[in-house]
């Protein structure tokens, strides 16, 4: 099942199996956050026991790089060794300019960000996403932040390894021999928080072409995303982009994404760091928690770069 090479009319067949168009009405802009309702979210914070919070995010990369064509640019525009014609006190500040999508930065990616076969979720024309601004779908549907039960599944944990090796598939089986293993089960309204060890893979060895042409990366066979599905899955956050690289799919580059976004109107980041939370769900002896997301209210946006918090 691992390899399992699907064809584009299967890889249709399964779009139309997770598709949520028309689930929640012609003008929805929430997608499965839908299923986030304010009782999973008052029970969410009842999962905090202790106090203890951790980041989900990667440092911001203003470095160039093999996965960071494009890196982010920071500099100072006031300094302590400016004099200041109004006296004391003094002032510092700086400008921060990065790209919302990529594979070098945490971020959350709008419902508008993706089209497959003309369309963007529930149907709507990629016409209403110009050059200019997202029309419809935008990132700022997500103001009022994504807050949960976080659920980590740690592949790697599982398989008693470091990280997954570009290219390695995670499947139904897998997902599922790690919630026997830690003991936790996804289900309607949660954030699924998963590591495949892709940062780990990058802090030790560096980094490495994880596009296609490239050594790829680890993340979740297609056929996975009929779980979250069926389990109403609110938030998918994973360590990579969720993709494995090269494509299960003949002919569709980005399936999981296909899946999660146009299909689905899944809530999904990318480019996560999830390091830090592995430790602190072995240290605490539990793989859920509070998760807080909350994006930049970015009218017309695609995305947004995005620090995800655990409370544990």
């Amino acid at each position: 099942m691992k390899n399992k090479i699907l064809s584009e009319s299967e890889f249709d067949k399964l779009f139309q199996t997770v598709s949520n168009w028309g689930r929640w009405g012609t003008d929805d802009q929430l997608g499965t956050l839908n299923f986030l309702t304010p009782d999973k979210i008052a029970k969410a914070a009842a999962l905090i026991r202790t106090g203890r919070t951790v980041s989900m995010s990667r440092p911001i990369d203003t470095i160039a790089s093999a996965d960071n064509p494009n890196p982010a640019v920071h500099c100072m525009t006031r300094g302590y060794d400016i004099p200041s014609e109004m006296g004391e006190p003094l002032f510092v500040a700086d400008y921060l300019a990065c790209a919302c999508h990529g594979y070098a930065h945490s971020h959350l990616d709008a419902l508008c960000h993706v089209g497959y076969k003309g369309n963007l979720y529930n149907g709507r024309a990629l016409s209403l996403v110009t050059s200019v601004r997202a029309q419809t779908l935008d990132i700022s549907n997500y103001s009022k932040g994504i807050v949960g039960r976080g659920v980590l599944l740690d592949i790697p944990r599982l398989r008693k390894k470091k990280w997954l090796e570009p290219g390695e598939a995670v499947t139904v089986e897998d997902i599922e021999d790690a919630e026997r293993e830690e003991g936790v089960r996804l289900g309607e309204g949660d954030l699924f928080a998963f590591r495949v060890g892709h940062y780990q893979r990058r802090i030790e060895l560096g980094p490495w072409n994880v596009d296609h042409g490239g050594q790829g990366r680890a993340g979740l066979h297609p056929t996975a995303m009929e779980l979250l599905h069926e389990r109403r899955v609110a938030a998918f956050l994973p360590d990579g982009d969720g993709e494995t690289i090269p494509s299960p799919v003949e002919g569709v580059g980005y399936p999981v994404h296909a899946l999660q976004i146009a299909a689905m109107g899944l809530a999904c980041g990318d480019s996560l760091q999830l390091e830090e939370l592995s430790m602190a769900c072995e240290e605490e002896r539990r793989w859920e928690f509070m998760a807080v997301v909350s994006p930049l209210r970015l009218p017309g946006g695609t995305g947004s770069l995005v620090n995800p918090i655990a409370i544990f």
